[in-house]
């Protein structure tokens, strides 16, 4: 590969809200570094990070049932969810030093609180959410959830869902008031501003399309999509933040530590209501069970969404299948991403995956008419023409080798990254977005080990629980709580 054309320090493909953040902290913590920023679509977070492509949840294991799985005793396992938590803490920390610095000057703009409520129906499903509230409300991270089994009550909650049923219908719900809803479209778009401000450049209808090794980093095969024109750039540090466009990339950077790893992409589509007279009886994001073999992603729920100060209420999402690592991707992503490393990986996990097929085979012949009356378990009395359906953003999860199965599928992010600390790539979907600030502070530790050593205490700074457990620490937990609350005006 000829000699790059110019050299920076820091190079992040994809303009989400994962590039966005590690952006963001880099240009904290060195100011002087020469940062670029490349997205390939005509605008920035338009990809997984957009409001209408991203559930937008502020994952934070309060509602999501599949973060706290139940034993075969029946027990509520609440590692996954005490760990989802107390990483969201971190994000909720870092936001609120940003508006602290003038960074962030509009918190609603991109949170607002929203009461996240899980939902079982059934005697099985009502015990399972009682069991789960009972194990739940006893940790300091989940003191303040609250249960019910009482029809009048969860009227009073949830109208729109529990109004005018008819008697003898048994539902078990548990809600939490500290949830929040988070707009990562209008999160990333903020911090690219910022960093641009501070001198990064930040450049869209780039696509980067090969990456090499160089003796002092790497250089990049940039195309301008707009004049056609193609240029090359070194860089010391490459991050791959491009959401599903990121296994191809990691794939031609060739670093053994990406060998085997393969991508399933699972696509949904959403209902949408912004009719006030519905939306007005629903404030709340309910998380209900999985169907049987349906991945995490596609639990059903039902979500009010604030995007620009609007309210509105989602419904879904009904999974289908799309060879596409991206909404705007090709049907080739899936076939071209095949290699001989990866390929006894993806088969073994086909092979173990055969009910997910099926889930989703029976999701792609669904009628809207079916579609409907799914969304009748959670809403009674529905008016199919106060709603639209919505195409969601493109997940990949993440295939990966596994010396017992030969290949297993991970619903959840995984952080790629070479030996020597030059480039690193981010796979994965769920809790994505919501745990991004953690994402990237393991990014910093990972791949500037000696840098960090000066960094450490600027990014306790940002984050004063980094490093200590909030479940042991309550007079911190209610501390930093409080102070995050006020200072994203949740309260």
């Amino acid at each position: 590969m000829p000699s790059p054309q110019e050299k920076v320090d820091v190079v992040l493909i994809g303009g989400g809200i994962m590039s966005a953040t590690l952006g963001a902290m880099l240009t904290e913590l060195q100011p002087d570094w020469d940062i670029r920023v490349y997205e390939k679509l005509d605008y920035v977070a338009s990809e997984s990070s957009d409001p209408w492509n991203n559930a937008g949840t502020g994952h934070a294991a309060l509602c999501e049932l599949n973060y706290t799985p139940e034993d075969s005793n029946g027990d509520i396992d609440l590692k996954k969810a005490s760990t989802i938590n107390q990483q969201f803490h971190h994000s909720r920390q870092y936001w609120s030093h940003l508006v602290d610095t003038g960074v962030l000057t509009d918190p609603k703009s991109f949170i607002n609180p929203i009461p996240h409520v899980s939902y079982g129906r059934g005697e099985k499903g009502r015990d399972y959410i009682k069991r789960r509230y009972e194990t739940m409300v006893r940790n300091p991270l989940f003191s303040q959830m609250e249960y019910s089994d009482d029809p009048a009550t969860q009227a009073e909650w949830l109208p729109l869902m529990f109004e005018g049923r008819g008697p003898g219908q048994v539902n078990g719900i548990s809600r939490t008031e500290l949830g929040t809803d988070v707009d990562f479209g209008s999160l990333s778009h903020q911090l690219l501003s910022y960093i641009a401000d501070k001198g990064a450049t930040v450049r869209t209808s780039h696509q980067v399309s090969d990456l090499e090794r160089a003796s002092d980093g790497w250089t990049l095969t940039v195309k301008d999509l707009l004049s056609h024109e193609t240029h090359r750039i070194g860089a010391k540090f490459v991050f791959v933040g491009a959401g599903g466009g990121a296994l191809p990339l990691l794939q031609k950077s060739g670093i053994p530590e990406g060998r085997g790893y393969g991508g399933f992409p699972v696509s949904g589509i959403f209902l949408r209501t912004s009719n006030p007279d519905v939306v007005a009886g629903h404030q709340a994001k309910v998380y209900g069970q999985a169907a049987q073999g349906a991945p995490p992603m596609s639990v059903p729920h039902l979500d009010t969404r604030v995007v620009d100060g609007k309210d509105y209420l989602m419904f879904g999402p009904y999974a289908g299948f799309s060879p596409k690592f991206l909404k705007k991707g090709r049907f080739t992503d899936l076939p071209f991403s095949v290699r001989g490393n990866n390929l006894a990986t993806m088969l073994n996990v086909a092979k173990d995956n055969t009910d997910l097929v099926t889930y989703l085979l029976g999701e792609l012949a669904a009628t809207k008419k079916a579609r409907f009356e799914a969304m009748h378990q959670f809403i009674p009395n529905i008016d199919p023409s106060d709603w639209e359906f919505i195409q969601a953003g493109q997940r990949v999860q993440v295939m990966k080798k596994d010396p017992k199965k030969g290949g297993v599928l991970q619903f959840g992010t995984e952080l790629i990254s070479s030996a020597d600390g030059s480039i690193a790539a981010l796979l994965g979907a769920s809790p994505g977005a919501s745990t991004a600030v953690p994402i990237m502070v393991n990014l910093l530790k990972t791949c500037f080990p000696r840098q960090y050593a000066s960094w450490e205490s600027d990014v306790k700074d940002m984050i004063p629980s980094l490093g200590r457990d909030l479940v042991e620490d309550e007079t911190l937990l209610k501390e930093l709580s409080e102070y995050t609350a006020r200072t994203l005006q949740l309260i």
